[in-house]
């Protein structure tokens, strides 16, 4: 009504009175001083940054007036190696959904695989039966690890966990029930590695860290924090006496780690993707990497630089796993348009191109002797290679 319209009309703002203290507060000296504080500190961590680009630069300045030649170069009068022939096998059938991750077992026949579907499988590569199987409580077993002594597996993934299980003889008995818990992350499990024994494992995580712990007690006995994102794969020196290992992530960094003091000793970021897979050079004093960036690269340690690019044009697809042949003369790459592409290390020409898988290709890994490699797939399979005759 017009009544109610006028009344509206001279209604006055309800005005909010301060208490004395809250006068008092506003009236404090604290305020000012605080933002002059905050603007400070931000004018700080800008100077701080500046100064960590320039120290980089200069680095990388330093790094450039050593690389006076490429490897390529210097592998010029070297043999090439001609065309292998790598046949398949064994093909492994059994989990119902994207295999993500295998590893073999140090006496060169058994082989342990994760999967999509919640399932760890050992399996006999020979034979191709599977010893035993275990049913994670969660789906996407991103991880599994085979121990040293051939004993114990360790696997986890969406459960951020890592859980390691003793293997019998009896292949009835259930082994759910000897699970042991032994690393806990803030994120997704990505990758697991026992070190030299089968008392200490080493995660990394979607939580940016990777951690060594100890599997008898679950104690953390050293965590490393420096990627600025998912830690997606790790790679222990091969050397037995190593206290090393190699870490990369969705930051595009590779980082190498002294498992002793947990600081990162070398870091290397030429990737323009995440590195999905590392792996040592046998001798220890290289790695590679594999990127979706659809490139593999290998890093010198002691030059402390990357010394080659393996690509091709035509490779538009992203490099899931990597892996070196015995010799270290061979890289051998997972691609998602399902290949898997040999690489001569020295000569950095693709010496191979297998086909087989009808899914990108997830893991790869060389048997402890060097005789085959095993690859698996969101096919649903794992197929084992014999690194055979030269033509």
């Amino acid at each position: 009504s017009v009544t109610q319209c006028y009344s509206l009309l001279r209604f006055k703002p309800f005005r909010c009175r301060l208490l004395p203290a809250q006068r008092k507060y506003m009236r404090s000296p604290l305020i000012p001083e605080m933002a002059t504080q905050e603007v400070q500190l931000n004018e700080t961590l800008a100077h701080l940054k500046t100064e960590s680009e320039t120290l980089k630069s200069k680095l990388e300045e330093e790094r450039a007036k050593l690389h006076d030649v490429e490897l390529h170069q210097v592998a010029e009068k070297v043999e090439g190696l001609g065309q292998f022939v790598m046949k398949t096998r064994r093909t492994l059938k059994g989990h119902g959904n994207k295999v993500l991750c295998m590893d073999w077992c140090k006496d060169k026949r058994r082989i342990v695989s994760s999967s999509q579907d919640g399932k760890v499988i050992v399996w006999d590569a020979f034979t191709t039966n599977k010893e035993h199987a275990v049913t994670m409580p969660c789906t996407w077993v991103m991880a599994c690890a085979y121990a040293p002594s051939g004993c114990a597996v360790a696997c986890g993934g969406l459960d951020n966990k890592c859980s390691v299980y003793p293997l019998s003889l009896d292949k009835n008995e259930n082994l759910a029930a000897k699970k042991k818990s032994v690393a806990m992350h803030t994120n997704y499990l990505s990758a697991c590695s026992f070190t030299n024994s089968d008392m200490q494992i080493l995660t990394s995580s979607g939580d940016g860290t990777c951690a060594l712990w100890d599997v008898e007690s679950g104690q953390l006995l050293q965590s490393f924090h420096g990627h600025a994102a998912d830690v997606l794969c790790l790679d222990l020196a091969p050397s037995e006496t190593g206290n090393t290992f190699v870490s990369g992530g969705c930051d595009k960094k590779a980082n190498v780690w002294d498992m002793r003091s947990g600081q990162c000793i070398q870091s290397f970021e030429t990737h323009e993707s995440d590195i999905n897979s590392v792996r040592y050079y046998p001798s220890g004093d290289a790695f590679a990497s594999g990127s979706d960036d659809a490139t593999c690269r290998l890093y010198d340690l002691r030059a402390d630089r990357e010394v080659a690019i393996y690509s091709k044009e035509s490779i538009i697809f992203g490099v899931s796993s990597v892996d070196f042949s015995l010799s270290g003369r061979l890289l051998f790459g997972g691609y998602n348009d399902y290949t898997i592409n040999v690489w001569d290390v020295l000569k950095g020409t693709r010496v191979s191109i297998l086909f087989g898988h009808e899914n990108r290709v997830s893991t790869l890994r060389v048997s402890p002797d060097g005789t085959a490699f095993c690859t698996g797939s969101w096919d649903h399979t794992l197929r084992v290679r014999a690194i055979c005759s030269l033509i």
